[in-house]
Order: C-alpha cells, then sequence, then structure tokens
C-alpha cells in the first residue's frame, strides 16, 4: 500500500494563477479553509486553519513553507485536524506537501495541471486512518478547488465540512 496520496487538477488559469490559490490568505479561504495566515517566502507561515475559534488544535498552526517558487512549485509542513492531533500533530516529523503547477495546452485551450503529493505518514491503525482521511479529504477540496477556477461552482466546500463526507 502507498504511503503517498497524490491529487491532480486541472485548472483554466495561468499557473501563476493557479499557484497562488495556494499562497494567497483570501482565496485559501474560498475552497480549503475557514481561514488562513500565509507568508509566501521560504520559511514562512503556512498556517490554514479550519475552525478558527481553536487554533491550537484544528489547523496547521506552526507549518512553515519548505520550498517555494511562485507558478512552478510550493512545498510546506502539514498537520491533521482535532481529530488526528494525537496521531499527526505530535510527530517528531511533521506530514510534508508539495504542490506542482504545470503548464497545461491541449489545442487551443491552456490551463495548469496542479498536482499534489502529501507524504511522511507513520506506521500503525491511526496513522493509516490519518491518511485514509487526508485521501478523501484532498480529492474533495480539489473537486472544490478545481469547480471554482473553473466555474463549475463557488468552491466553498471547506476541509472543515468535509468531516462530514469523508
Amino acid at each position: 500500500m502507498s504511503k503517498i496520496i497524490h491529487r491532480s487538477a486541472l485548472l483554466r488559469c495561468t499557473p501563476d494563477r493557479a499557484s497562488e490559490h495556494f499562497t494567497t490568505n483570501h482565496l485559501l479561504s474560498l475552497w480549503l479553509a475557514d481561514s488562513a495566515d500565509v507568508e509566501p517566502v521560504l520559511g514562512g507561515k503556512y498556517e490554514i486553519f479550519w475552525d478558527p475559534t481553536v487554533v491550537e488544535n484544528d489547523g496547521t498552526r506552526g507549518c512553515k513553507i519548505t520550498g517555494i517558487k511562485p507558478g512552478k512549485f510550493l512545498s510546506f509542513d502539514w498537520r491533521g485536524p482535532t481529530m488526528f492531533q494525537q496521531t499527526m500533530n505530535v510527530a517528531d516529523h511533521l506530514t510534508h506537501v508539495v504542490v506542482f503547477f504545470i503548464p497545461h495546452v491541449n489545442g487551443d485551450e491552456s490551463g495548469t495541471e496542479v498536482h499534489l503529493v502529501h507524504s511522511g505518514w507513520g506506521s500503525g491503525d491511526e496513522w493509516e486512518q490519518a491518511r485514509f482521511w487526508f485521501e478523501r479529504a484532498w480529492g474533495l477540496a480539489f473537486d472544490a478547488l478545481e469547480g471554482m477556477v473553473n466555474g463549475e461552482n463557488n468552491g466553498s466546500l471547506l476541509i472543515s465540512k468535509l468531516v462530514e463526507k469523508a
């Protein structure tokens, strides 16, 4: 079984605009979380909050950007929601996310392939439950992102609402 999560989406926008959906607080709050505090520089904050009233335990507080080249790639540490706090958020090494933005041309249409790779999963039943939950959550989040950017829906499906569906 693979310990790596991979999700992809095809967005009808430039790679620079696609990367802004992962680095701009307002845009992140439209498809991924209730609020965000991201500083899009190497070592900057990558803090996403699913419930801003519980920022200590229900978000990525303390996570940092580990690599960034706008329009090309973004990488950052990642924590889990409250239900995985005792597994994901206390590990010696947090899980890690890398997002690639690849120009895509198909005839007259152009856009961006976005590929997300989430790695660093530990062993054991609790880690498997967390990985399985994020496998589904990233899929639903990417559906929301794709729909929002491509004009198919408003994208307001947040991970905080994914708990009910995952």
